[in-house]
């Protein structure tokens, strides 16, 4: 039996390969399907009615249990709520918003139900506390080697300029997505690959790889007409992109939403670094503020630059969905469908974490040593978060959190709360 997923990947993309040509053969050449395939939001399902928190407190054993997570070589290891580092000292109510938006979703599952309608009666930072003690069951996160170290990273909802036409002001593109590339789901052949893709499109009779950045940002884009709005800077639009969702402020008026609606699958490359690679910036510098300040320096240099990452992201609009800057649930909508909220939503790596869960996590704040220790919501995922032990901060939206998402880069550890009673994945096999 198969079980690590980069060979799956590698055994997939064969049997991918073999469906897509099927379906090239089957296709008109020149012309690519009419209707190609497009990814759904997550359901939702209507917040369950509360009930009084009857469950014993959860007990834990003397000697730590092993629990085996969604993929081999990773273990989640059963630990006392004394041994999260800062658990006592955050404000526990501060998270709860944010885990009952998850619940929308997990509470789908028999195992979360019963925790998410306690949720609901939960008013104060100390019965928050005791919430979670009664109902969930804490768990220290490791690598696959068995480290228990990882990386925060920090992100954010970009505010630029722009407007919905193009003008001498606002010459750069956002594109929608395209009508002809082909998403291949690879959660459709092995579960544990659930969020896994590959992207391509028809070419003639053959199954090509999607166009890269170098060839849709040109004055002869094959993706021309396909624009939702024009933009003012073109590495603001870069790191809009990184992002995966911002805010337009139109020179016409009003505010644009934008969301992420798909990607031309080639892998992420940082640019940062690029730089350091070159010399042009040392590590120290090489934050967003750093690429952006050497972008404005040598602006001949840059479209160079942005080429030598080949992945593209392409947005629609979010209607209906202009919120305030911080608050709960006024973040863009995540990998769940659901809106994340300022500094209790992270990105986790989908195949080791359970999307939706409260994860614990002890870093520091940006640039000092100042520990950051509380209570988050997986509730979104990202092209470069991969590992274990490995997690991407939303700051929100805004100068500050532009700020703080920048500098954001240190080593970390996790902790995620299951259900009581919840067993992951693999454990169930």
């Amino acid at each position: 039996m198969m079980n690590d997923p980069a060979q799956k990947i590698q055994c997939l993309k064969l049997v991918v390969a073999s469906a897509l040509m099927a379906l090239a053969g089957a296709c008109q050449a020149p012309s690519p399907p009419a209707s190609p395939p497009q990814a759904t939001a997550s359901a939702m399902i209507a917040e369950p009615k509360p009930v009084p928190p009857t469950l014993p407190k959860e007990t834990t054993p003397d000697k730590p249990e092993t629990l085996l997570s969604s993929s081999p070589g990773s273990t989640l290891t059963r630990v006392a709520w004394a041994d999260l580092p800062g658990w006592t000292q955050d404000n526990h109510a501060e998270a709860l918003p944010a885990l009952l938006l998850s619940c929308r979703v997990v509470a789908k599952q028999v195992a979360w139900r019963e925790a998410c309608e306690a949720g609901l009666g939960v008013k104060d930072a100390e019965a928050a506390r005791r919430y979670f003690e009664q109902y969930f069951t804490p768990h220290r996160v490791a690598n696959t080697d068995g480290t228990l170290e990882g990386l925060a990273t920090g992100y954010f909802e970009p505010v630029i300029r722009g407007s919905r036409w193009r003008s001498a002001r606002n010459p750069y593109p956002v594109y929608g997505a395209p009508d002809d590339i082909l998403a291949l789901d690879l959660g459709t052949l092995a579960p544990d690959l659930k969020f896994s893709a590959l992207r391509g499109r028809v070419e003639g009779k053959r199954v090509v790889p999607y166009y890269v950045r170098a060839q849709i940002d040109n004055v002869d884009s094959p993706l021309r007409g396909k624009e939702i709005a024009w933009v003012e800077d073109a590495i603001d639009l870069f790191f809009l992109q990184v992002q995966g969702s911002g805010r337009i402020a139109l020179n016409e008026g009003g505010v644009m939403r934008i969301g992420f609606a798909e990607h031309n699958g080639h892998p992420y490359r940082s640019i940062g670094r690029v730089l350091i690679e070159r010399g042009d910036l040392t590590a120290e510098r090489a934050s967003m503020q750093g690429i952006k300040a050497w972008a404005r320096a040598n602006p001949s240099k840059l479209s160079e630059l942005l080429n030598q990452n080949p992945r593209y992201v392409f947005f629609r609009e979010l209607l209906g969905t202009i919120t305030p800057l911080s608050g709960a649930g006024s973040g863009p909508p995540g990998a769940m469908g659901l809106p994340l909220t300022p500094e209790r939503s992270i990105a986790v790596d989908p195949s080791y974490i359970p999307m939706g869960a409260p994860v614990h996590i002890a870093t520091t704040w940006p640039n000092t040593d100042k520990p950051l220790q509380r209570l988050m919501l997986a509730q979104d995922i990202g092209g470069a978060i991969r590992g274990a032990v490995r997690a991407d901060f939303f700051w929100g939206a805004g100068e500050k959190a532009a700020r703080e998402a920048g500098r954001m880069q240190q080593s970390m550890r996790m902790w995620v709360l299951l259900p009581n009673g919840y067993l992951p994945p693999a454990s169930k096999r």
